[in-house]
């Protein structure tokens, strides 16, 4: 599997960016979050327990709204 970067966080400092991927897989579609460990003890009493093999990432809504302009672009280029 591959992954194509479609953005970083613009307001994010060098080296620290949270960073949003598409990946190849033909299977199905996947995207890969590069983003903030997910620490805060409220957030993670809130979403209940997490499996051993997964993780919490936050991420910004700037780098979501690269998700929204690639599906868009996609949708558009099928109608």
């Amino acid at each position: 599997m591959r992954a194509e970067i479609l953005g970083k966080d613009p307001e994010s400092t060098e080296g620290a960016s949270p960073t949003l991927f598409a990946t190849d897989r033909t299977d199905r579609v996947t995207y890969i979050a590069q983003g903030w460990k997910v620490t805060d003890p409220q957030v993670l009493s809130d979403v209940g327990p997490v499996p051993d093999h997964e993780t919490l990432v936050e991420i910004p809504e700037e780098v979501l709204k690269m998700y929204a302009l690639r599906y868009g672009q996609e949708k558009g280029a099928d109608s």
